[in-house]
């Protein structure tokens, strides 16, 4: 009996290293709203999906919804280690995230595609220097935001007096220069605002005008494609660090350009669907800009991009390796 007892003993102790290096590597994910959102469904779930079935028995993610603070404060809490990574809104943050900003100038891209895969670039090669805190995994960047309003906007003209939330200060110039009143807000308090007569209309992507409540409110919809939202999955750069090169290779694979290309196709795919359902309800107005107010919209974005690489000589070198990147993407083939 004894000497059956010493050998299962001895069995536990030589298999029980090799049990617990099997164990994978479980990273905490902070995600600011649910996961019905399509930002989840377009950009989340893809990523957390592929790492955790290609890494399955070497690193696991955990995504905890509204999770851990106010969207301004997920950087924080990937920099003070709460979270291993989280999806953070650049255009929130401005003072941390001041190179971002070029992926968000109005005019400059075709799609949210050609941004998308620019931002993954760039800041995958360490170009843009908002990201130095943290390891950049992947990002996004929506197509054009439109305007989606409580009053009637069927022209450039509409614009004046109406307060509207915006995503960023380069889209807030924007509106400002149409004659809007811009005001910045995050999305998960937009709601209340509009509900509250204190705004008048949001600025959204396409596919986003019926989450968070916003298409009960707003009926009339004015395409006018301004500057795109930016959003990153960032990681605590010491636990990147402590993940075996396994578990690193399978983060960055499924970051970076595949992200990108993924997840543009599916919010692309998205905002398809919801402006045919805008377009079919006869409760509501969906207005492409006239030729006239289209030449003002090009004037003003040029006047946007203009004045923000004017702004200091970084601006001015960003605004120089995006159109860069453009040229070379543009000559790829189609993929």
């Amino acid at each position: 009996m004894l000497a059956t007892v010493r050998r299962l003993l001895f069995l536990a102790l030589v298999t029980y290293p090799a049990a617990a290096a099997a164990a994978p590597v479980t990273l905490k994910m902070t995600y600011y709203t649910s996961d019905r959102s399509n930002v989840y469904q377009c950009f989340v779930r893809p990523f957390v999906d592929a790492v955790n079935n290609a890494g399955a028995g070497v690193v696991d993610i955990n995504v905890l919804f509204s999770g851990g603070a106010a969207i301004p404060e997920q950087p924080k809490l990937v920099r003070d280690g709460v979270a291993d990574l989280a999806v953070v809104v650049a255009g929130y943050s401005p003072q941390e995230f001041p190179d971002t900003s070029v992926l968000q100038l109005p005019g400059l891209y075709r799609d949210g595609r050609e941004a998308s895969l620019v931002y993954a670039r760039l800041a995958g090669e360490g170009a843009l220097r908002d990201y130095r805190p943290y390891v950049f995994i992947g990002g996004y960047v929506s197509p054009g935001e439109d305007i989606h309003s409580r009053k009637p906007l069927t022209r450039l003209g509409d614009l004046k007096a109406q307060s509207i939330r915006v995503n960023n200060v380069v889209e807030g110039e924007a509106l400002r220069m149409l004659g809007a009143t811009p005001v910045m807000l995050p999305i998960n308090r937009t709601m209340e605002n509009l509900n509250a007569g204190r705004l008048d209309g949001v600025t959204v992507p396409d596919y986003m005008v019926f989450e968070f409540g916003f298409g009960r409110l707003t009926a009339h919809h004015y395409l006018v494609h301004l500057g795109g939202a930016a959003l990153a999955i960032v990681m605590n750069q010491a636990k990147f660090a402590s993940l075996p090169p396994a578990a690193q290779n399978i983060l960055r694979e499924y970051g970076g350009e595949w992200l990108a290309r993924k997840t543009s196709a599916c919010v692309a795919a998205k905002g398809q669907e919801v402006l045919a359902q805008l377009k079919a309800d006869a409760r509501r107005a969906v207005t492409e800009p006239s030729p006239a107010d289209l030449a003002t919209l090009q004037s003003v974005y040029s006047s946007v991009v203009n004045s923000w690489a004017a702004e200091n000589p970084r601006n001015r070198e960003l605004l120089t390796l995006v159109k860069a990147e453009l040229a070379r993407l543009r000559q790829e083939p189609p993929r």
